[in-house]
């Protein structure tokens, strides 16, 4: 690692209180409540994206995740009780899961993110203001090369995304493959690809969806690349899903840049904004100042 447990002590010993003002903080930061708060967050401010690109008649792109999911409801009331067109917005879906094939998953299954996001994001949105077919950009094995070179060609309004256990930006992860490593600019510079996931993303997606059950979980995906993802003009990344992501989301707010935490290069981007529950934000080091771990 490119740091010492000395220092990932001290910055998980920050109280959460002191996170957002943290004379240290390499990322700006925003706390909320729960999930609910988030949610809201996240709807509002992708629909003022929107509106704002709609009053100048110019269209919105904007890279999308699947998750975090609890924005989906509040955007598409606010979507329907305004009757905000979506007509202009381009949206290219940041990653999928794949098989052990690298084939897609069946429609039903609950990791197969475009039938979730068209049952959850675009379904319920009145037809006569939802997204044009033609500006959903599923990212696919067969549709990557054609994904790749839209965004390209395509100046990027705002990405919207997660942060994963162990800090990664769509499905980009700390590779730790122990014949090939990458350099820090190899991994600034990584363009859409298929790939296995690390084990410890499948035992995250095992213990969020299926009880711990590892035998359920697709193990390989397909995801925008780093340099895709941070091309946008503004870059967002929400997370609300506790205790898997603290130590991440301190390595990203404190932490140097390093490959095993792919967040951190978010310290690069001229317009970048991480925003965490409190759940997330919290850390059980923080707060257990009477824990002596031999450090």
């Amino acid at each position: 690692m490119d740091f010492s447990k000395k220092d990932l002590f001290e910055w998980c010993r920050i109280p959460v209180s002191e996170l957002a003002t943290h004379p240290s903080l390499k990322i700006p930061f925003r706390l909320c409540q729960d999930s609910h708060e988030m949610g809201s967050l996240m709807a509002c401010e992708l629909l003022d994206e929107i509106i704002f690109h709609n009053n100048r008649n110019e269209p919105t792109h904007a890279i999308i995740p699947c998750g975090p999911t609890c924005w989906y409801l509040p955007f598409t009331d606010l979507v329907n009780q305004e009757q905000v067109s979506l007509h202009n917005l381009v949206v290219f879906h940041m990653d999928e899961t794949l098989d052990w094939q690298g084939h897609e998953l069946p429609y039903n299954h609950p990791l197969n993110f475009r039938g979730y996001m068209e049952r959850h994001f675009y379904n319920p949105i009145d037809p006569k203001l939802s997204v044009p077919l033609e500006n959903r950009f599923w990212l696919t094995p067969r549709t990557l090369d054609a994904v790749v070179d839209r965004i390209a060609r395509t100046p990027i309004d705002i990405t919207y995304g997660g942060l994963g256990q162990d800090g990664h930006i769509a499905y980009n992860q700390a590779r730790r493959h122990p014949y090939s490593q990458i350099s820090l600019d190899e991994l600034r510079q990584s363009s859409a690809r298929i790939q296995e996931n690390n084990f410890d993303t499948l035992i995250a997606l095992a213990q969020r969806n299926f009880g711990g059950a590892y035998q359920f979980v697709p193990p390989m995906s397909v995801t925008l690349g780093v340099k895709e993802c941070l091309s946008a003009r503004k870059v967002r990344l929400f997370t609300d899903t506790g205790a898997w992501k603290q130590t991440a989301l301190r390595v990203a707010l404190f932490g140097p840049l390093t490959v095993e935490y792919p967040i951190t290069l978010l310290q690069e981007h001229p317009d970048a904004l991480i925003t965490a529950t409190l759940a997330t934000a919290a850390h059980p080091i923080s707060e257990h100042p009477e824990w002596d771990l031999g450090i």
